[in-house]
C-alpha cells in the first residue's frame, strides 16, 4: 500500500498509446543531459555519427528532438534543421537553446510529419523515440516513407537486452524472467514503454525497404559500473573505452541504446 508521501499515479501516454513528455523537461535536462550517463552519450555521439553517417550539410529533419541537443550539434556542422517534437514543453526547451540557431520548430508528433513536413528527407535522425511510443513498428515504416531516395535514417533505440541484463544483475530476477521489462507510462518513471530488440529493428527496417549500413552500441559499459561516480581521470578513461568496444562483437549488442545507420536505396 503506498504511502501518503508517493506521488499520485497519472497516466502520461495518448490515446494512440505514445507518452510524451510535458512536465519532464526539467528532470530530462537535470537527470540525463547534465549528468554524467547524458555527457557520456552526447561524447559518443559526437565520435560516432561522422563515422556511421555521409554528413554532406544536406537538410536534415530531427524527429522527437526533444531539448535540442542533437539539433545544435548538426547545425554546428552545416546542416538545414527542422527540429519536430511533440511536446510544448520539451519545444520551449529547445526553441531557448536554440534562440541563436537558425533552425525551423514544429510541434509535431512523428505521425503528423507525412502532412507537416513531408520532405523527402536526405537525412533524418530519430534518436531516443522509438520506444516511447504503442506502436514502433507503424513508426519506423513511416520513417522510411519521409526518406527520400538515397537518405539516411540515424535511428537511436532503447535496447531491451540491456534493460533485462541490467534488471538480472541489480537482483530483480523475477521481473527479467517474466519480460516485464517495459514501463507503464505511470508517473514519472523513465522507463521506456516500449525497449525494444536489435532483431526487431531489422526485421522492421527489411519491411520498410531499408538498408542497415552501420550499426553500435551506445553506453555499452557505463550503466553496469559497480563504482559510481567516477573521476574525471576515469571518466576519460571509460569514454575511451566506449569508443573502443562501441561497434565491436559481442559488447555492442548491450549498449543501453543502439544506433543505426539505414539508408533507403536508390530509386531504379
Amino acid at each position: 500500500m503506498p504511502c501518503s508521501s508517493d506521488p499520485p499515479s497519472v497516466n502520461h501516454l495518448t490515446a494512440a498509446g505514445d507518452r510524451y513528455f510535458d512536465g519532464l523537461a526539467e528532470k530530462f535536462s537535470r537527470t540525463l543531459y547534465n549528468a554524467p550517463r547524458g555527457e557520456l552519450r552526447l561524447a559518443l555521439l559526437d565520435k560516432l555519427l561522422p563515422e556511421m553517417l555521409q554528413l554532406e550539410r544536406q537538410p536534415c529533419l530531427d524527429v522527437g528532438g526533444g531539448l535540442g541537443q542533437l539539433s545544435a550539434w548538426l547545425t554546428q556542422r552545416g546542416h538545414p534543421l527542422t527540429l519536430a517534437e511533440p511536446s510544448a514543453e520539451m519545444l520551449a526547451h529547445a526553441r531557448e537553446a536554440l534562440k541563436e540557431t537558425p533552425v525551423t520548430l514544429l510541434q509535431a508528433s512523428l505521425q503528423e510529419l507525412a502532412h507537416t513536413a513531408p520532405g523527402p528527407w536526405p537525412l533524418i535522425v530519430c534518436h531516443a523515440v522509438l520506444e516511447w511510443l504503442g506502436d514502433p513498428r507503424a513508426a519506423l515504416a513511416r520513417l522510411a516513407d519521409l526518406l527520400a531516395p538515397g537518405g539516411q535514417l540515424s535511428l537511436m533505440v532503447f535496447n531491451r537486452d540491456a534493460l533485462r541484463f541490467s534488471n538480472i544483475i541489480k537482483g530483480n530476477l523475477e521481473k527479467a524472467w517474466s519480460e516485464r521489462l517495459a514501463g507503464t507510462g505511470q508517473r514519472q518513471r523513465l522507463t521506456p514503454i516500449s525497449p525494444l530488440s536489435h532483431d526487431e529493428i531489422l526485421a522492421w527496417a527489411q519491411e520498410s525497404g531499408l538498408e542497415m549500413t552501420a550499426v553500435a552500441g551506445v553506453r555499452v559499459f557505463q550503466d553496469y559500473l559497480r563504482q559510481a561516480p567516477l573521476d574525471a581521470e576515469a571518466q576519460a578513461h571509460l569514454l575511451a573505452l566506449e569508443l573502443r568496444h562501441s561497434r565491436s562483437e559481442p559488447h555492442w549488442r548491450l549498449g543501453r541504446y543502439l544506433l543505426y545507420t539505414l539508408v533507403k536505396p536508390e530509386s531504379d
